[in-house]
């Protein structure tokens, strides 16, 4: 299996649409990658500088993603970039950011 960071600008208009696709758990009965795909997106993280959302992912296909990205990814982000890593190395380059879902919630206080 094959791990990748993944990097990919996130469409802030519909991020509260994906929370939602998460926490209904809806992403998570995805086959074969729900589980995965599920857990990185929850542990997504937001770079400094470029408002880019950075995780790590494990994946089987060719080209890396594929299936995500027709399923849930290409909806919520774009430009999305993948670079290979060992287990691990993603997570914790991104370790010290912060969330991605911090994001989301000050969108939701900015607009109320």
């Amino acid at each position: 299996m094959a791990r990748y960071h993944v990097k990919g600008k996130p469409r802030l208009d519909r991020l509260g649409e994906l929370k939602q696709r998460l926490d209904s758990g809806e992403v998570s009965l995805m086959q074969p990658f729900g589980r995965a795909l599920e857990y990185s997106l929850r542990n997504a993280k937001m770079t400094e500088a470029g408002g880019a959302a950075v995780w790590e992912e494990e994946d089987y296909c060719s080209p890396p993603l594929a299936q995500e990205r027709a399923a849930v990814l290409n909806r919520y982000f774009e430009s999305i970039e993948t670079r290979r890593v060992e287990r691990g190395e993603g997570w914790n380059e991104v370790s010290k950011l912060p969330s991605l879902w911090t994001l989301l919630a000050k969108e939701t206080t900015a607009s109320t």
